[in-house]
């Protein structure tokens, strides 16, 4: 076999033993390895490759982010902060039609802005938002849908652990890349407060529902201290980062150090609350790190391989512009997102592409942006679908299907489908503010 045989055959066989449920990263490190070795027929090689791609990877200082800005959201996910700021938005949307799910959207964006886990702010609204929203007459599949929308802006809006990821995949910095992520986040969050209320207007059968008459108007003071802890937060971090008086390592160790200082002034926090929080930012730490070392290893394997420039060659010879190649991406993507998880498609399909884009003189800040808002899609897509998965879980309830949850998310889908093109069409919008 060709080497360029060999990089497309192991590109195949990781998708499909991915599929097939074994772990991403030793899928992508025991096939990476193997193409290595029947590459350069030298398994030692392929071996001191993988030495080399620890120390190139994990043991980086950046990555000291993942545990700090873990650790943080867990922390405010499990002093409730997430419930208050939801009661605030709903006190400010109790008035319009469909007000429940653009208070949930609003939440989630604030929420998303410590968190930066999807998943976290899908296990808590759905518990939060979903049973409201049917106590108000609102139909199981809306109310599940603008849960599982919103729930992927913990990932574009940062803390972002995809943004940490592409970072070191494309080796940009962490800094900018948070900084770029502000105003797509916002984007989006405003496209879907937009989508329930042109649903409230155009298919009021399919949303149902009421206004909520429950949540009066509150009082600064009210909104002060139920807010209060949660944006002072949110200062420290990404204000820390964006004057430049912090690192993002810096600004995830004093995010962690105030968010468990907020949780105790609560009374929030317990030595096994405490406890469960460590171990599960090691377990979640320790998931990210085995990810980027198999993407090292995977990301020279295709360099051996030659994949990236035979694939520029071809777009070349036929003349492909940059917006042909941007459509065969984000195709890719959202095929991949009907069968991977967003970090498997970024790891998979970012090391193929970058040496297209650079040449280009593009912004791989920008592609950055792109590539998480589309793999993100995935979230929302069935077979995979992990968002709608974690909802269905965390609401055990007979009344709602998985098929529910699929069908709602499948509006919110599109919505991101439709600012993934303003994002290509308008670069501006990511990397403006940089």
């Amino acid at each position: 076999m060709s080497p360029i045989e060999i990089g497309l055959a192991s590109v195949v066989a990781i998708i499909v033993l991915v599929y097939l449920g074994l772990y991403i990263p030793i899928a992508l490190s025991m096939v990476s390895m193997l193409a290595i070795w029947l590459l350069r027929d030298n398994f030692e090689l392929s071996m001191n490759l993988l030495k080399i791609a620890v120390s190139d990877s994990v043991m980086e200082y950046t990555f000291a982010t993942v545990p700090l800005f873990t650790f943080m959201g867990l922390i405010v996910a499990k002093a409730g902060m997430g419930s208050d700021i939801y009661e605030v938005m709903n006190s400010g949307f109790r008035k319009v039609k469909g007000g429940i799910g653009m208070a949930t959207v609003g939440a989630n964006a604030v929420f998303a802005a410590v968190t930066g886990s999807s998943i976290a702010s899908a296990s808590v609204f759905a518990k939060v938002s979903v049973p409201q929203m049917l106590k108000y007459g609102y139909s199981p599949r809306f109310a599940v849908g603008v849960v599982a929308g919103s729930s992927v802006l913990g990932m574009i809006i940062p803390p972002s652990a995809m943004l940490i990821i592409y970072s070191f995949v494309a080796e940009q910095s962490v800094g900018d890349m948070f900084l770029a992520g502000v105003v797509p986040g916002l984007l989006l969050s405003v496209a879907y407060i937009a989508a329930i209320w042109f649903m409230g207007k155009v298919a009021p059968a399919y949303m149902g529902g009421r206004t909520s008459t429950e949540y009066e108007w509150m009082s600064l003071r009210e909104i002060a201290s139920k807010t209060g802890p949660l944006i002072s937060l949110i200062v420290v971090v990404l204000g820390g980062i964006y004057t430049g008086w912090m690192t993002p390592v810096e600004a995830g160790a004093a995010g962690a150090a105030f968010g468990l200082l907020i949780a105790v002034l609560r009374k929030k926090m317990t030595l096994k609350v405490f406890w469960e929080a460590l171990i599960e930012t090691g377990h979640i730490t320790a998931a990210i790190l085995f990810l980027i070392t198999a993407a090292s290893i995977y990301s020279r394997m295709l360099g051996l391989a030659g994949l990236p420039n035979e694939l520029a060659v071809i777009l070349e010879q036929n003349q492909m512009g940059i917006y042909t190649i941007m459509l065969i991406y984000v195709c890719l993507m959202l095929f991949l997102g009907t069968l991977l998880d967003t970090a498997s498609i970024i790891l998979i399909v970012v090391p193929l592409f970058l040496p297209l884009i650079e040449p280009l003189g593009l912004s791989l800040v920008w592609f950055g942006i792109v590539t998480v808002v589309g793999a993100e899609i995935g979230l929302l897509t069935p077979p995979l679908g992990i968002s709608c998965f974690v909802i269905k879980a965390s609401l055990d309830d007979d009344r709602i299907s998985l098929k529910d949850v699929f069908m709602g998310a499948l509006p919110f889908a599109f919505v991101m489908l439709v600012v993934l093109v303003a994002l290509i069409r308008y670069p501006v919008l990511s990397i403006g503010i940089l």
